[in-house]
Order: C-alpha cells, then structure tokens, then sequence
C-alpha cells in the first residue's frame, strides 16, 4: 500500500471562479455532470500558463455557459485568493495529484443577455442543467468541501446579490 499523501507538501492549483448575477441579483447555479448527487456550483477553472485571472474568468464563463465577455458588465472581485483543500478520499486523484486543494481568484459579473442565450451544451459540457438562485440557496447547494469557499465569495459580494 502506498504511503499517505501529505497534503502540505503539495501547492494549491491557481483557479478563477464566476459569480454570474441576473438582473435581480440572483446567481447561476449549474448542475455538475459528474457528481451523481446534485451539486450545484457557480462557474470555475484553473489559470492557464501566463493567463490573467480576469481573462481566465471570462474564458471559463464562455467554455461552461457559453456566455461571451460582451454580455457581461465586471461588477468586482475578492481582494486575495481563497483556498480550499481537498477531502482525503479525493487528494491524490483529481488534477492528476499534483494539487491539494485550489486557490481561486472569484469575479462578480452582472450578465446583460437573455436566458436563452446561455448555452450549456458546450463542447466540453460541465453542467446537465441550470438555473438562477439566491445566495443562501447558492452556498447550500455546494459539495460540503467547498462550502466554506462559496460563503466567503457570498460574503464579500453580497451587496449585490438577491
């Protein structure tokens, strides 16, 4: 059997995640495809190399929900990083396990288009449905692991949402 994986000795994968508001301060929710209990998240992705994270932001936007840059107005962003480590029986598994956990730089964009202009069925498809939601229904909706996250990101844009 192979040793334990120490996850300090392992660095966090550099990430963007999307707040997406609707007029009336509600946030995009999506279903993630490959959790078999509904897990709803917000838009999120890794920076590629020599990405800045704003543009990582607005390309994860458009791979996830097909939402182009030009239908969205950038409302803010969180000052520093917010991290979140793994649970155990993941470390080691995803991302190839070189990672403990993620750092992610979150923005808050307010989306200017219609609903029918927002188009999961991308060509890497993430989400097998979507909706808009309120911020405590938001942070409850979360894998339990990433909960803590989602709360601070509420938490620091909430004078703009629902």
């Amino acid at each position: 059997m192979p040793d334990a994986i120490d996850p300090s000795s392992l660095p966090y994968r550099p990430c963007v995640g999307v707040v997406l508001i609707n007029p009336q301060g509600l946030i995009f929710a999506g279903q993630r495809l490959d959790n078999p209990t509904p897990a709803w998240q917000m838009p999120q992705g890794g920076i590629d190399d020599g990405e800045k994270p704003r543009a990582a932001a607005l390309r994860e936007l458009w791979e996830e929900t097909g939402v182009t840059a030009d239908l969205v107005e950038f409302v803010a962003k969180t000052d520093g990083w917010v991290t979140y480590d793994l649970p155990p029986e993941l470390l080691g598994k995803v991302w190839g396990g070189k990672y403990r956990g993620q750092k992610q730089k979150w923005f808050l964009f307010r989306y200017l288009g219609r609903d029918d202009q927002i188009a999961i069925a991308t060509e890497h498809p993430e989400f097998s449905e979507w909706r808009w939601i309120g911020a405590d229904e938001m942070v409850a909706s979360i894998v339990p692991f990433k909960r803590a996250v989602y709360e601070q990101v509420v938490a620091a844009f909430r004078p703009h949402l629902a």
